[in-house]
């Protein structure tokens, strides 16, 4: 259930988590066309806060953070009241990856500030863990928050990402990642396509 109130009932830290997210993509080239679309307006939804068995390494991903990616780590850590989902059941996928896997959306169809052009949020899979490759119509951006974890794209072997590192997915091109003993944390945001699309498994 998503209830709508004004900006004002939102908690301080969620319009710090905002300017933060911001201001980390600004200087990003790669993030630029996302940015074209990023909403002017302040949250106006407020989801009914949800907790995952992934968070139990939410904290531990401030030792695995760099430089450039801790101030967005911060304002994360700091702000309650999220809504984490998984987009999968135990239909798709085994119950010992959804202990271990979810995300939150902040800009979106779903998220506190509405759009209906990007989706944009953070991602969080917890050590040893194995995304299976999978494609999808939106065109994506990953950035490491925490952890190097490996990726794969299209045809590409796996290969170490560290934080702070652009990961760029056009649309339906097949991709990847597994986490070794860190877990991952990764900005994530979408555009074109259907925004809340469950991914095709390849």
């Amino acid at each position: 259930m998503v209830a709508r109130r004004g900006s004002a009932c939102w908690p301080a830290a969620m319009h710090a988590l905002l300017a933060a997210t911001k201001a980390f993509l600004d200087p990003i080239p790669a993030a630029a066309a996302f940015l074209a679309d990023w909403p002017r307006a302040a949250p106006t939804r407020v989801a009914v806060p949800s907790t995952l068995p992934v968070l139990a390494w939410l904290a531990d991903c401030a030792a695995h953070t760099a430089p450039a990616t801790a101030p967005l780590m911060r304002a994360l850590l700091a702000t309650p009241n999220l809504s984490w989902r998984q987009t999968y059941s135990t239909a798709d996928l085994p119950p010992a990856f959804l202990a271990r896997y979810g995300w939150t959306e902040l800009v979106g169809k779903r998220g506190p500030v509405p759009s209906e052009a990007i989706a944009a949020g953070f991602l969080l899979l917890g050590p040893h863990t194995h995304y299976p490759r999978h494609s999808h119509a939106a065109e994506e951006l990953y950035i490491p928050l925490a952890g190097t974890a490996e990726w794969l794209r299209g045809e590409a072997p796996f290969a170490p990402v560290p934080p702070g590192v652009p990961i760029h997915h056009p649309s339906w091109m097949a991709h990847a990642m597994r986490t070794g003993a860190a877990p991952l944390l990764a900005f994530y945001v979408w555009r074109g396509g259907d925004l809340t699309q469950k991914s095709t498994f390849i």
